[in-house]
């Protein structure tokens, strides 16, 4: 998990999400500024982690934070790195 988590593209994606909730790809890629298809690898490395789940609308698919406890795991790096 610490392995997933430990590269910056992923972290901003997640950053992201939560601020969000749900994502398309091309969102995301506009969020983190990085093309779709660096955005898609890595959330295709999220999803097989189980970290993020998918919906299918039409010709777009979107992305939302699956496992809760990553979240949680966020706020936490993030306070402590305020308090730093």
């Amino acid at each position: 998990m610490f392995k997933v988590l430990a590269n910056d593209t992923r972290l901003r994606l997640l950053h992201a999400l939560v601020r969000d909730e749900e994502l398309s790809v091309s969102q995301l890629a506009d969020a983190v500024d990085l093309r779709a298809q660096a955005v898609s690898n890595q959330l295709q490395r999220l999803v097989d982690k189980g970290i993020l789940a998918t919906r299918r609308d039409g010709n777009r698919i979107f992305y939302r934070i699956e496992d809760r406890c990553v979240v949680g795991l966020l706020d936490l790096a993030w306070c402590l790195s305020e308090s730093t």
